[in-house]
């Protein structure tokens, strides 16, 4: 379909009026949303009478205001920490595995440099881990409480912020 007279007075009416040009082509049929906006640019029309995006309330109602919660807050019984338990140090010898004599149920306590000659893994039997029984206390360390926080606590930390 071509350009009319006709469809060329009702492209200028529509487009002052503020419809996009995708609207446009819908009224007109038989054109492109593409071939209006080059139609449009080819006539020169570039002023608009209202915006072609839809109107946006200008206004929004503010939200209510969220409820403040009145029950007191639980007390909580502050508990001693207990310290954590200082695991033992002691000096490895040299193990009796190394990379390639290394079982299934050895245990895989690397000892040494994994750069030099030197180095092997602790090759004991190991427990229901890869690690030996006492290779295992030191590599799983029970969880420690954590600390419960109480007002004092709270306080001091907010006035960090504040």
């Amino acid at each position: 379909m071509g350009w009319t007279d006709e469809r060329v007075e009702n492209l200028k009416r529509l487009w002052l009026d503020g419809l996009s040009a995708s609207q446009i082509a819908k009224q007109l049929g038989g054109v492109t949303r593409n071939a209006v906006i080059g139609k449009v640019h080819r006539l020169g029309l570039s002023g608009r009478a209202a915006p072609s995006q839809p109107t946006r309330p200008v206004f929004k109602a503010p939200r209510p205001p969220r409820p403040v919660a009145t029950a007191p807050a639980p007390r909580r019984v502050e508990t001693p920490a207990q310290p954590a338990p200082v695991p033992t140090v002691y000096v490895e010898e040299p193990g009796s595995a190394t990379v390639l004599t290394l079982g299934a149920h050895m245990c895989k306590w690397p000892i040494g440099d994994p750069s030099s000659d030197g180095f092997t893994f602790c090759g004991r039997r190991a427990g229901e881990g890869p690690y030996c029984i006492e290779h295992a206390r030191v590599a799983y360390q029970p969880q420690q409480p954590k600390k419960r926080s109480g007002a004092t606590e709270l306080a001091r930390s907010l006035r960090r912020y504040i």
